[in-house]
């Protein structure tokens, strides 16, 4: 759990209306109470404090059914892709990386096939051209394997032509530039640089076993049925990899992520507030910042599936002013200022710089793609409006 100095003693401390915050808890609980989802958490944070949590349902944990708590775990698949940005930021201010280099010339193993032309920022941008590019899930903790399947991975069209969400292969890419450009184990950087700053001991790229217990394992609550576009990399059998211990020991970059609603609330608060956190700890730099949310795809890139500009930047979603952040997960409340990154599932996860909110939702229940399209929008819609 996060420590005391980093929670409010009431929602109004932390700039919040308890009101407001109670109607985001309700709409959280709905589904739990219908029976869409076994569980569902939720966490809103504001001036550097968590305003208020609660989690709803039951979970099996640790192998048995039980109530889901505000100490349960929970599977944020790919948005766990924003701390690893957040990672590489630090590589960028820390004189590190440069943008303008090739990921070959960093990882030489990398440039066969046509992918030595493949930049840094292609590969944060999902503009790389191998979003396909597979990796056994009994191979995601063997740094060897990874590297010969650089080598086989092939390009499915010319890098920077086109926009496609790499679910899984572009963060192997940057977990490796990590480990090559400081020589530290990229899970190791993370905690030591982005989430312990940040005092997130619970949000974890790569589980400790002694943690295993406390993860809500996903199910399928519903029939599954087929997004637009295809599943891609996130078949339904593909989701429940995530109950094993590759994904979790490993720290699967893209989307191996463990955490609660309240660090992905907390994680966004120094990030939309200057670089630091409550205490004063200085985590990040604010042109750092800057520099990692500027809109960097071309707007004549357009998202394969919902036809609209993608608005990334270095491995974030900005919302936009184009009328579509609802579409990229943030509900119709937020500022265009806003960004974070999604999960598989429905999990939710952004901050706004301009209103000081960053909210935190989490679930373990999957089921169509409209539903949870739905839910996201109406929650984010909801906390986006909870200030003072």
């Amino acid at each position: 759990m996060l420590g005391p100095a980093l929670i409010a003693s009431k929602p109004e401390d932390a700039g919040i209306d308890s009101e407001k915050l109670e109607a985001v808890f309700s709409r959280a609980r709905r589904d739990v109470d219908e029976g869409v989802l076994p569980s569902a958490q939720v966490a809103i944070a504001r001036n550097g404090k968590l305003a208020g949590m609660r989690t709803f349902g039951s979970a099996i944990q640790g192998g048995e059914e039980r109530p889901a708590t505000d100490e349960t775990l929970y599977s944020i698949f790919s948005s766990t892709k924003a701390v690893v940005g957040v990672a590489v930021w630090l590589l960028f201010e820390d004189g590190l990386l440069k943008l303008d280099e090739r990921v070959a010339d960093i990882i030489p193993e990398f440039g066969t096939n046509g992918k030595e032309v493949v930049t840094v920022p292609q590969v944060l941008l999902h503009t790389g051209g191998f979003p396909y590019a597979p990796l056994r899930p009994e191979y995601w903790g063997d740094r060897k394997k990874l590297i010969e399947a650089f080598g086989r991975w092939r390009l499915n069209w010319e890098p920077g032509t086109r926009y496609e969400y790499h679910p899984t292969s572009a963060h192997w890419v940057l977990s490796e530039i990590i480990n090559r450009r400081t020589g530290v184990d990229f899970r190791d950087f993370i905690r030591s640089r982005v989430t312990g700053p940040m005092g997130l001991d619970e949000l974890f790229v790569g589980l400790p076993p002694e943690q295993d217990a406390r993860v809500a394992e996903v199910r399928w609550v519903s029939e599954a049925v087929e997004p637009p576009g295809g599943w891609g990399e996130v078949t339904p059998e593909a989701v429940l990899r995530f109950n094993g211990v590759e994904a979790r020991r490993s720290g699967l970059p893209g989307a191996g992520g463990i955490a609660g609603a309240a660090e992905l609330a907390m994680f966004y608060q120094p990030l939309i507030n200057g670089g630091e956190t409550a205490n004063g700890t200085r985590v990040i730099k604010r042109e750092t910042i800057e520099f990692g949310t500027k809109v960097r795809t071309p707007e004549m890139l357009l998202d394969p599936v919902w036809k609209i500009p993608p608005n990334r930047s270095l491995s974030m979603v900005i919302a936009g002013d184009d009328g579509n952040s609802f579409m990229r997960g943030f509900g119709r409340t937020c500022s265009p200022l806003a960004f974070g990154h999604g999960g598989a599932g429905g999990q939710i996860a952004w901050g706004d710089p301009e209103t000081g909110i960053s909210v935190g939702y989490c679930t373990n229940g999957f089921t169509d793609w409209l539903t949870v399209g739905r839910r996201v929008t109406a929650i984010s819609s909801l906390a986006g409006s909870c200030a003072i």
